[in-house]
């Protein structure tokens, strides 16, 4: 394949660090435009960073001095606002556009399974999937309209060593470690797919430069369905200890701390069970290897090694402890 120049708005981020490590493996030209401020994922090495606010349009034109890629990947567009400064900056200067959407965006509650492409996307209950909804709506109007060339992808539950799936993040390890009640949403019963960046991104890059992706969205999952029962049980093995779980219902999770409950009623709750042929039809190569038993017990291990990033809310600790009592 020949080489492409690859622009990454964002770069490192959970997705966006695998995803440009892979792209330069494959002999990519990376560059990475961000605020040059995090550190929790170093840049990958070999790629080119640009320094610049992504929220401020004159920063960008600046840092980007006119350049054109073959593909340009916004890993940090939240809302229309957003993507219509990406269609503004690129349009006629890029090969394709992708956009990183959320499997979040399927219909919820789903009224058939497994999920396929083109499954609606409605969800009342998070205002995030909704923008993300609005994002896809804009783009799909702008592919009819001008042929803008763009490329939607809808990741699910991602994550890399450091991202804890439960909510609470290291809140709710400190907890199972000091015996106290670990938190779950409704019976720990919905099924669920966590996706380790490094097989995510054997997927997406293989979607990069693909002309049959243009004006598509495909979704990216791995192939293991587990319950947050057996996901909860996984990092807790991985912590070496025997968690005291809780159910909370995700309607009193919901009414006690909304934006928490917002992820739970439009997302979490439901079994989301997804058909990846799309995907595996476009990049033969992607086939996820990394179950989440050995993930668990990377990010254990990443966290015991970094002491510092073992952080405990009080506030949330001090929620969990009333959701238990049902005081909440």
């Amino acid at each position: 394949m020949t080489p492409l120049t690859i622009l990454f708005i964002g770069g490192t981020g959970t997705i966006s660090s695998a995803a440009s490590a892979r792209a330069l493996e494959e002999g990519h030209e990376v560059t990475l435009l961000n605020r040059g401020q995090t550190t929790l994922r170093p840049s990958s090495r070999g790629a080119e960073v640009l320094v610049a606010d992504v929220r401020n349009p004159a920063s960008v034109t600046s840092a980007l001095a006119g350049r054109e890629f073959d593909v340009v990947v916004d890993m940090v567009a939240f809302t229309p606002e957003h993507v219509a400064q990406d269609i503004e900056l690129f349009s006629d200067r890029v090969g394709q556009y992708v956009f990183i959407s959320s499997a979040s965006a399927y219909q919820k509650p789903p009224l058939r399974l497994p999920i396929v492409e083109s499954t609606p996307l409605r969800n009342p209950f998070w205002q995030y999937s909704r923008d993300k909804i609005a994002c896809e709506d804009l783009l799909v109007a702008e592919y009819r309209a001008s042929g803008f060339p763009a490329t939607i992808v809808r990741p699910s539950h991602t994550y890399d060593r450091t991202s804890l799936p439960l909510n609470g993040g290291w809140t709710a390890i400190d907890r199972m470690r000091r015996g106290a009640p670990v938190v779950l949403h409704d019976h720990g019963s919905s099924l669920w797919a966590l996706t380790h960046a490094r097989d995510f991104a054997v997927g997406f890059v293989g979607l990069l430069g693909n002309p049959h992706t243009i004006g598509s969205a495909i979704h990216i999952t791995s192939h293991e369905l587990l319950s947050w029962t057996q996901i909860t049980h996984l990092l807790a093995d991985a912590a070496g200890v025997t968690p005291n779980i809780v159910h909370v219902t995700s309607e009193a999770i919901a009414a006690a701390d909304p934006d928490m409950g917002a992820g739970h009623l439009g997302d979490r709750s439901h079994s989301m069970i997804f058909d990846n042929s799309l995907v595996k039809s476009l990049v033969p190569a992607f086939n996820p290897t990394i179950g989440f038993a050995e993930g668990a017990r990377e990010i254990i291990g990443w966290y015991d090694a970094h002491p510092e990033q073992q952080v405990v809310d009080p506030e949330l600790d001090t929620l969990f402890d009333r959701l238990v009592a049902g005081t909440a």
